[in-house]
């Protein structure tokens, strides 16, 4: 598993990796490397729109930067989960865009810890930040799935966060209705259609009463 890359026409280099897959009864890593690689395909697109858009024709105003840094967290993920292993994946746009994949980690890590928006904490409810955390919001969460993006003016960096996880949620559920159309009826999302070994052992210590004699 290694970073994937492309360069589309407008020169903005693409790059994408996925570190957990919560979808392989639908994607193998490859496979979801190449949504992350088409999704930020899209973003791109945006970004080099926005920046080299006119102030008058720019409703978002006109992006600084040709350059943005996507996380997006695996919404699968229980609580208990570090952050640190709760990536799904990261997308990069432009060659300056890593140095901001820190501010797009926190802005996720932090929206994954209070349930909401991390830009209200750092506008609003500043006593929920702590030491060490980003100065900077926004986080989006649609659906769910949450993304941090970083780069651009707090309000750009939400667009394009809220954007991003737009494409992916209903990207994963056109693959998931495929896949339904394809296999037809069950009752795990799994291949061999069987419980998983977690579903299993919660329960493994009750063992049904025997019948008498």
């Amino acid at each position: 598993m290694s970073v994937q890359e492309t360069v589309p026409e407008h020169g903005l280099t693409v790059r994408a990796r996925h570190r957990r897959n919560p979808y392989d009864y639908l994607f193998d890593g490859d496979g979801l490397d190449a949504l992350l690689l088409d999704l930020g395909r899209k973003r791109a697109a945006s970004i080099h729109r926005h920046h080299t858009a006119d102030p008058s024709a720019a409703p978002l105003g006109t992006y600084p930067r040709a350059a943005m840094g996507f996380v997006l967290l695996d919404p699968t993920a229980g609580p208990w989960t570090p952050n640190e292993a709760a990536v799904l994946g990261v997308i990069t746009i432009g060659e300056d865009a890593h140095r901001f994949l820190p501010n797009a980690a926190a802005k996720a890590a932090g929206h994954r810890r209070l349930g909401r928006n991390y830009g209200e904490a750092v506008l609003v409810d500043t006593h929920l930040c702590g030491s060490a955390g980003f100065r900077y919001g926004h986080s989006a969460e649609v659906r769910g799935q949450i993304v941090g993006a970083s780069s651009q003016s707090p309000d750009q960096d939400l667009f394009e966060a809220g954007q991003l996880a737009r494409d992916f949620v209903e990207a994963v559920t056109a693959a998931h209705r495929a896949w339904e159309e394809r296999v037809g009826p069950g009752d795990w999302l799994a291949a061999d259609d069987a419980p998983h070994q977690e579903y299993i052992d919660m329960v493994s210590f009750f063992s049904p009463v025997s019948a008498p004699a």
